[in-house]
């Protein structure tokens, strides 16, 4: 393996940590680490996630880039030249950046955008998402919109003093929060953040607070959720592992928050006394409270708050019941509608008819 390849499948070894994709999930091909996409997280299919940067100054207690004691790293030209090889032999459909902090961070995020400058004076012309890192200026971040399909800068954990349970560098409110309001003014629509789930300890009702402010104030396209992991060598490794499907519940509750109008308040209700979600489908735990809806006469707020219909599914039941009512739960196929779930939550039956609740 040459020089290049090894600096290849240790720094995208190392980009592991930075979600692209609900759905995704890390795959070797020849030399280089790439993502691959299930059809229903979207993005694109096979993207190459690498770090420019493999050290770390910073201090992030749960990270293990900051544990990396050889300086890899590549050129801006360098990494650019890789990736167009791969591109242009069909190993790889995008990319996305991000890069440890070896030094200064405005150095970093220069040679970040540098690198997607030269990806697009090239020639290059598919998906391009750049990361922001924290303390970026505005025109590094300015340029990085320019020339990026999306970018994006990780929340990480809720609040300033979480925050300082597992990073002493960081200012949350300088250096996160000023920073994504400037990405959320530079790309409207157009970028992301993450959360590690349980890396200090935050509560779920903390996590959900959390998110209503930054869907508020700067409309992230959507939020990924890693649950975290213990890694030997760093600060936390004897604290406890996040369970997988709590991060799970919360790509569940944040599809609530985005797609189905479901309010904070109203999400609240899903969360136990201490706090945290159980380990159930939220929008299940809503919709044991509500009475059924009648799935001919339901307004589509409504129909969206049904377990199993989703916003698609309920733009086609309003669509097919001003031809035909529904009947009874076997008509929901005509609707794409499948499995017992909706079913339970739904009575059928038309003007004329008495509503009678009919579960499958």
């Amino acid at each position: 393996m040459s020089v290049l390849e090894q600096k290849l499948a240790s720094l995208t070894a190392a980009g592991r940590f930075d979600i692209c994709s609900p759905g995704e999930c890390i795959r070797l091909l020849s030399a280089s680490t790439h993502i691959n996409y299930s059809r229903r997280a979207g993005g694109c299919g096979r993207m190459l996630k690498v770090l420019l940067h493999g050290t770390c100054s910073y201090d992030c207690a749960y990270c293990s880039v900051r544990l990396q004691r050889e300086h890899l790293s590549f050129t801006p030209e360098e990494l650019a030249g890789t990736f167009l090889g791969l591109w242009q032999e069909g190993l790889v459909g995008g990319l996305f950046l991000s890069s440890g902090i070896a030094r200064d961070v405005d150095i970093v995020m220069h040679d970040i955008v540098e690198t997607g400058e030269i990806l697009r004076q090239r020639g290059y012309d598919g998906y391009l998402h750049l990361k922001v890192l924290p303390g970026a200026t505005r025109a590094d971040i300015h340029d990085a919109a320019r020339v990026a399909d999306r970018i994006s800068i990780n929340l990480e954990t809720t609040s300033p003093d979480r925050l300082g349970c597992i990073a002493g560098v960081k200012d949350y409110r300088q250096d996160i929060l000023k920073r994504q309001a400037w990405v959320a003014e530079e790309k409207p629509g157009h970028h992301t953040t993450q959360v590690v789930v349980g890396a200090a300890d935050e509560t779920d009702a903390e996590i959900l607070s959390c998110l209503a402010d930054r869907y508020r104030r700067v409309r992230p396209s959507r939020v990924y959720f890693a649950a975290f992991r213990s890694l030997p060598g760093t600060p936390l490794a004897t604290h406890p592992d996040t369970p997988a499907w709590r991060a799970r519940r919360w790509y569940q509750a944040d599809y609530l928050l985005r797609d189905y109008a479901v309010t904070p308040d109203e999400l609240r209700a899903a969360l136990g006394e201490e706090g945290f979600f159980p380990n159930r489908d939220p929008k299940e735990i809503l919709a044991d409270g509500r009475m059924p809806v009648n799935v001919n006469r339901a307004p589509r707020h409504d129909l969206l708050r049904v377990p199993g219909i989703g916003p698609k599914g309920a733009d086609r039941i309003i669509a097919l019941r001003r031809v035909r009512p529904f009947t009874g739960p076997a008509d929901l196929v005509r609707a794409g509608i499948r499995g017992k779930a909706a079913g339970r939550h739904l009575t059928f039956g038309g003007r004329e008819t008495v509503q009678t609740r009919l579960a499958l």
